[in-house]
């Protein structure tokens, strides 16, 4: 495979992910000020339920994204499912922006943007295993692994970058300003970001699966791969907990129970999402090198029986121990998100892949990742023990370790319906588009870190500094 060919697969994946969670981050950074255009008439509180409300709202329709885009990726195409999938983001992250308050359209202006926020969960629900597929699928001969992990990357880059530019924006205007209509500034942004992307993915090659039969691919998968679909689902539950736990619901930890201000633990939080970037990139060449489940294995392991002492150190007052619970998670968070992507689109027939992949994947990262941080509340709130969360690490890790085991390792194994790869001649080849794209990852990254690092209010998390 030629390199430009590959660098502009990992343009075409990797893009949509960085605007999903681009618009995440300035989501939540901004609660507060879009509670107050959209919600005026309640309190405070209210205001960030309501609008924390809507976004969950999004999360919700993620099942019904992955189902609707994935039928069109297994039946119409991977290309045309990418570009409905980033249309669908960038639209409505566009239109918010312009949306007018409360002040303006009276009940009908929360109305629509719960209406907006719900394509754009639809759409949320589509982009991310489309992504996998679509890179796994057009990987070079040796690099499947790789290039599948390079799509969990473009979702901590968008975040990085949503936090940059939040924190820039709260940086050079004033409160007032940025209250009553600089908030708009990044959702307006992101068309350009859309725009980008949609011209990227129409010029990529077209690929449409063979498909066997006339029964639509949910039904397929449904009817014959319903068991495959819960495997997945087990296994993306340890991406779930831990990601939601320790980089949403543990920011509100160090505020409320550590003592730390705002911006002392949007620092950490920063830094420690930052870390993720090279721990992925290790995972993703370890998953090519040793194969796909051992570097499962380990990071679950890893993830089991480290989530009491980790939660003790970030349950600490000292920022230092804090920082180290955090980093030593980002390790083995980092080492699972970019392993399990190959596993889970070479283990799937390619006639149902996008939509099996789809459906598993947003199962729990839709439900079992959106009610993560609200479960973590009420277990401490019950047990009275601001340790509860790990065990839900551990159970998660229990629950993921055993789907692990039921599958096949895939490292070496031909591809079912594998569009594009390289002979194993290019090599050198792979190797040069593997050290490109890594290149390009951390210059993106440092870019983003070095404006969100240095801004006082910066946030890697979206929602935290609100909550």
């Amino acid at each position: 495979m030629q390199p430009a060919r590959t660098r502009r697969a990992i343009g075409a994946g990797m893009i949509g992910n960085v605007l999903e969670w681009y618009d995440f981050a300035i989501y939540g950074f901004f609660a507060v000020e879009i509670g107050r255009q959209f919600f005026p008439h309640e309190s405070q509180v209210a205001q960030l339920l309501a609008t924390f409300g809507v976004f969950a709202v999004g999360y919700l329709m993620r099942p019904l994204g992955g189902i609707a885009i994935g039928h069109v990726s297994d039946h119409y195409g991977r290309r045309a499912a990418l570009i409905v999938a980033i249309t669908a983001m960038a639209v409505p992250t566009f239109l918010i922006g312009l949306l007018p308050g409360y002040a303006v359209l009276g009940i009908a202006a929360p109305i629509l943007l719960t209406m907006l926020r719900m394509v754009q969960g639809l759409s949320l629900g589509g982009e991310h295993p489309s992504s996998m597929v679509f890179l796994v699928e057009r990987a070079p001969e040796g690099r499947r692994g790789f290039m599948g992990g390079l799509a969990a990357c473009g979702a901590i880059v968008g975040l990085l970058l949503g936090s940059a530019t939040g924190a820039l924006l709260a940086a050079v205007m004033s409160a007032d300003a940025l209250a009553e209509w600089g908030w708009r500034i990044p959702f307006i942004m992101g068309l350009g970001v859309g725009l980008v992307g949609n011209l990227i993915r129409r010029n990529i090659e077209e690929t449409v699966p063979e498909r066997s039969g006339k029964s639509p691919a949910i039904v397929d998968t449904l009817r014959n791969h319903w068991r495959l679909v819960g495997r997945i689902a087990a296994l993306a539950a340890f991406n779930a907990v831990p990601f939601y736990l320790l980089f949403v619901y543990l920011v509100s930890v160090m505020e409320l129970d550590n003592g730390f201000t705002p911006a002392q633990a949007l620092l950490i939080n920063t830094i420690s999402m930052t870390a993720l970037l090279p721990c992925m990139l290790l995972g993703a060449w370890l998953t090519d090198k040793v194969g796909r489940k051992p570097v499962l294995l380990f990071s679950i392991g890893m993830g089991f029986l480290t989530a009491w002492p980790l939660f003790t150190l970030m349950h600490q007052p000292d920022p230092v121990l804090v920082f180290a619970g955090q980093l030593g998670a980002a390790l083995f968070v980092g080492l699972f998100t970019s392993s399990f992507p190959a596993l889970i689109v070479e283990s799937t027939p390619a006639q149902v892949r996008c939509t099996a992949v789809a459906l598993g994947y947003n199962l729990s990262i839709g439900i079992v990742g959106g009610l993560t941080p609200f479960i973590a509340t009420l277990l401490v709130a019950y047990t009275d023990n601001p340790m509860a969360p790990a065990f839900m690490v551990m159970f998660a890790a229990a629950v993921a370790f055993t789907a692990v085991l039921t599958f096949k390792e895939t490292l070496g194994q031909p591809l079912e319906g594998g569009m594009i790869s390289a002979s194993r001649g290019d090599e050198a080849d792979a190797e040069a588009t593997t050290a490109a794209a890594a290149k390009a990852l951390r210059d993106i990254a440092i870019e983003a870190t070095g404006t969100a690092v240095d801004g006082s209010n910066s946030n890697a998390s979206g929602g935290i500094r609100a909550a």
